[in-house]
């Protein structure tokens, strides 16, 4: 099943996407600017979906938002691809241990910084950054919370899963020996274009692409994570309990801007599209903040 928030009419609604139309659920008015998440906390009540609330309406017709903004952090994970681990060896992970399947590296994004599909990505002014990457990641919504969840057990947290790109200063995130300023600027988080349930995609081997004004730049299976998704869901919620609602991004494959020689910043004017077997398409436009 695919779930989206989306505009229309001037109202916002929480719906199912079945083919190229969305149909509207029956949700209290004080839930909507949840989202998704809203249809997560119920699953996780145990409750089912609610009814339709009208008549499907085509998708060109309405305007898609991100599907849920997290209550808090985006959780990400850096470095969980063999071949980006070393594209970015002697630049991002050059001071990480060299054992790159010890331990995840895990990082989280501001939610403020979660956009939706076709909205802009402002890019900042030289001074605060010149060098924006993207990274295209499949990300994992949990749909039941827990603390210390075992490996054999994490997939039965998984609500389901969207496309996250996680864009990136580099600049920003090479000063810093903490990664999330440069990962949290304003627009930084494009999330999309809706949600598809566990029952429907298995997340552990799915093709992740992604191309920048029509090229490809990026083109890989989760399978080829250094760690899988289990075993993601097992390392953040040690010691933290994990809630219905919590995202987390799960790596980006080789092909990123800063892996090019010389490095391949992206641009006012730039469009970046991501696709996801089993989920669709995220795309992009970035343009210049207006100061």
């Amino acid at each position: 099943m695919r779930l989206a928030t989306y505009r229309f009419a001037d109202q916002r609604h929480v719906g199912v996407v079945d083919g190229d139309h969305v149909t509207p659920l029956a949700l209290p008015a004080q839930d909507l600017d949840d989202g998704v998440l809203a249809l997560v906390r119920l699953r996780a009540s145990g409750a089912g979906l609610p009814a339709a609330a009208g008549s499907a309406v085509p998708l060109s017709q309405v305007q898609l938002l991100a599907p849920l903004r997290p209550r808090r952090n985006v959780w990400c994970v850096g470095r969980n691809y063999h071949a980006h681990a070393r594209e970015l060896r002697e630049t991002v992970f050059k001071s990480s241990p060299a054992d790159t399947q010890a331990w995840p590296i895990v990082f989280t994004k501001a939610p403020e910084c979660v956009v939706g599909p076709g909205d802009a990505v402002q890019l900042p002014g030289a001074a605060v950054s010149a060098q924006i990457d993207y990274e295209a990641e499949l990300a994992i919504v949990i749909g039941r919370g827990g603390r210390n969840i075992r490996r054999a057990d994490a997939m039965d947290h998984v609500f389901g899963y969207t496309i996250v790109n996680d864009v990136t200063a580099r600049d920003v995130q090479m000063r810093h020996q903490q990664w999330d300023l440069g990962k949290s600027f304003d627009t930084f988080c494009p999330m999309g274009p809706w949600v598809v349930t566990a029952d429907e995609l298995d997340g552990r081997d799915t093709r992740v692409r992604c191309w920048v004004n029509g090229e490809l730049r990026q083109d890989a299976r989760t399978a080829d994570l250094i760690f899988d998704l289990p075993t993601l869901i097992e390392t953040c919620s040690r010691g933290i309990t994990l809630l219905p609602g919590d995202v987390i991004a799960t790596g980006t494959p080789a092909g990123v801007g800063m892996g090019f020689n010389p490095p391949r910043w992206l641009q006012a004017g730039d469009d970046v599209r991501i696709a996801i077997d089993g989920i669709g398409e995220l795309s992009n436009p970035f343009v210049q903040e207006t100061p």
